[in-house]
């Protein structure tokens, strides 16, 4: 089965180059790999890769011109900061034997390699006080079928992927997300989580880049409450907000009552204590980033889901 791996890119840079790298590596015979920069670049002397310049626009709209250059007949899409071990495409095609299933994913795993800002970053995300019952998409765990899924590491059906017209959508991120629901509710079809099929990615730096991160994430999520209610209104994603206004509320409140001040002080010890918990388990050298990383991303987490969930529109042209 020949398999087309399409990395959507601004620029070369380091990242890129070990991802290529190590796509070059798989064990799967039949593979050619298209990068979609904004410009041209040198091409690479091996064969199987292909340049393709788009121009710039948004990675979900490079990902839809891919799919149209793609001889493939399954669709492997990895982000540019993440590498596949060489087990990766042969793990994936196990699952296509059932013809009922449109696509697979497996864990973003953060790599032994990552500076210890990043692994911070990772840690957060690979917590279940953050991530909660999606915790997977960090670290392996058991195979099982999923309705949403991160498009860093996402295989699927070509035939599916036309039928579809591709991502079709302007929204970065949340294209995968528009993609799976129309998988799962337009087709009725799978799509299947499998530890085997991993990849290594490379997380942004504790600080600015992981709040922006989360921020954007949250921000989408928040208006895809209302645009894609299927796979979005859950109450675990309400959580954080939850969180945030019972902080600031209950923090005012308490101020008026005695009983309010002790159940309120009472909370936020239990809360502390369970991120204190959840934290030194990631050991000495990360457990204060990821003490404050885990407050700090449910409070981002919480805000931004809020603007997008009250937001009239968000930047679309599809």
């Amino acid at each position: 089965m020949t398999i087309s791996i399409i990395i959507a890119v601004r620029v070369w840079q380091k990242n890129l180059e070990e991802c290529v790298s190590k796509c070059l590596q798989l064990d799967h015979q039949d593979f050619e790999v298209l990068i979609l920069p904004d410009q041209s670049f040198a091409p690479l002397p091996d064969k199987r890769v292909r340049i393709i310049p788009t121009g710039d626009i948004t990675p979900p709209k490079k990902r839809d011109i891919g799919i149209k250059e793609a001889r493939g007949e399954v669709i492997a899409f990895l982000d540019d900061d993440a590498y596949p071990p060489q087990g990766w495409l042969k793990n994936a095609l196990r699952n296509f034997q059932d013809p009922q299933v449109a696509a697979v994913g497996g864990p973003a795993v953060t790599p032994a390699s990552d500076t210890i800002l990043q692994k911070a970053s990772g840690a957060v995300y690979a917590s279940r006080l953050v991530s909660a019952s999606f915790v997977y998409r960090y670290l392996p765990k058991k195979r099982r079928e999923v309705e949403d899924y991160p498009s860093c590491n996402l295989i699927v059906r070509r035939s599916v992927l036309e039928e579809l017209g591709g991502f079709n959508t302007d929204f970065w991120p949340g294209e995968d997300t528009k993609l799976c629901l129309d998988i799962t509710k337009k087709l009725g079809k799978k799509i299947i989580y499998d530890p085997g099929v991993l990849v290594y990615h490379h997380r942004r730096s504790f600080g600015l880049q992981h709040f922006r991160q989360v921020a954007n994430y949250a921000l989408h999520r928040g208006y895809f409450v209302k645009r894609h209610p299927q796979t979005s209104f859950k109450f675990s994603y309400f959580v954080p907000s939850l969180f945030t206004a019972a902080l600031i509320f209950g923090g005012a409140a308490s101020f008026f009552s005695a009983p309010l001040r002790i159940a309120y002080l009472c909370g936020l010890l239990l809360y502390i204590a369970a991120v204190f918990g959840a934290s030194i388990l990631k050991g000495l050298t990360l457990f204060p980033f990821v003490f404050f990383g885990i407050i700090f991303t449910h409070l981002a987490y919480g805000i931004w889901f809020l603007k997008g969930l009250f937001s009239a529109r968000l930047k679309e042209e599809s």
